[in-house]
């Protein structure tokens, strides 16, 4: 009778694991490319993402408050509680947002009140001002 041995620190050989790190080069190979390629598409992407969080704790304050933020207050009552202008019945502890996102150029997002109840959130695109087309064009919460 011949006896089996069990290995005890049961593990992956050499080769497994040479072979699981080929995998992944040839994977990053691929997929790096693609993703470095549209740098602008995602700067873009991530822009109407943060519009759209802005845009719920808006719609939130709203609720509570029976109004938007004045154009004065700002992005910045979604953060603090407002010391000027109409104030909030009901503000959270802690606000609304934990910070104001800037957008994927490392500038501020722009808040307009236009009436009590129609706001615009934007970013004014990768060169900074209104107008433009491609990825200098404004992305805005109304399109």
């Amino acid at each position: 009778m011949k006896k089996h041995r069990c290995r005890k620190n049961a593990g992956f050989t050499l080769v497994e694991v040479m072979v699981v790190i080929a995998i992944l080069g040839i994977l990053g190979a691929l997929v790096i490319p693609r993703v470095m390629d549209r740098p602008d598409e995602a700067r873009l992407v991530k822009a109407q993402s943060d519009i759209q969080a802005i845009e719920s704790a808006l719609n939130l304050y709203r609720l509570d408050n029976g109004v938007y933020p004045t154009t004065e207050q700002g992005l910045a009552a979604l953060v603090e509680k407002p010391t000027r202008g109409p104030m909030p019945r009901r503000y959270p502890d802690g606000g609304y947002l934990n910070q104001i996102p800037e957008d994927p150029w490392g500038r501020p997002y722009v808040y307009l009140r236009d009436s009590p109840g129609d706001f615009e959130v934007l970013s004014l695109g990768a060169d900074g001002r209104e107008g433009g087309e491609g990825i200098n064009a404004e992305i805005s919460s109304r399109n």
